[in-house]
């Protein structure tokens, strides 16, 4: 099934950084994927945590989706492959929890998840000019924010980037909205990548989960 004219628009506004067209793309597909979640893991906690990582991956893997593909289908399958991590990393067995997705799929065949970056084989001289790329970009960025006096969003890249929380837990830190959390951590994440293509370097592999 092609994807709609409006979500194929919604997908190129996103590509180009629009925070708008983010924050409309959360809002029309977070409630399906957080029930298709919620569904399985019956832990309302746990199922918020799995959407946000599925929009990060929608977000990281943004560079390799075709527009021809249904964008529904494809955050479905990415949420299914987010999934099958937690479980996992629950140590429990996820096609035996509930055998496979709405269309039939065992979760583990579901095509077109965000792969993660420990999947993509890259020599350690190539990974070390990638930390240092995406280190100097993170500097400049906290530069320019602190400049600006923008403290929110450098106590977002900390929170989230040093100290590894969850989107809520950001939210109900710094006393802002799980969207707002969410739509730093997009403009973050498309400007590093806009810096290290200018200095010649694709950072998409390392900013993947």
């Amino acid at each position: 099934m092609a994807t709609s004219e409006s979500d194929v628009l919604l997908v190129r506004q996103v590509r180009s950084g629009d925070a708008r067209a983010w924050r409309q793309l959360v809002d029309r597909f977070e409630g399906r994927l957080l029930a298709f979640v919620d569904s399985r893991l019956r832990d309302r906690a746990a199922s918020e945590d799995v959407v946000q990582e599925t929009f990060v991956g929608f977000l990281t893997s943004l560079p390799h989706y075709d527009e021809k593909r249904d964008l529904e289908a494809y955050l479905f399958s990415i949420a299914a492959h987010k999934l099958t991590d937690h479980l996992r990393k629950q140590g429990r067995r996820p096609i035996d929890q509930f055998g496979s997705d709405d269309h039939g799929r065992p979760l583990d065949e579901v095509p077109g998840g965000a792969r993660g970056a420990s999947s993509i084989a890259r020599s350690g001289e190539r990974r070390r000019e990638e930390e240092r790329v995406l280190g100097e970009s993170m500097g400049k960025l906290v530069r320019e924010w602190l400049a600006r006096g923008d403290y929110d969003r450098v106590r977002c890249l900390e929170l989230l980037v040093v100290k590894g929380w969850a989107n809520k837990d950001v939210a109900r830190r710094l006393g802002m909205t799980e969207q707002a959390v969410a739509s730093h951590k997009f403009q973050t994440v498309a400007r590093l990548k806009e810096m290290a293509r200018k200095a010649g370097l694709n950072l998409d592999a390392a900013l993947e989960d």
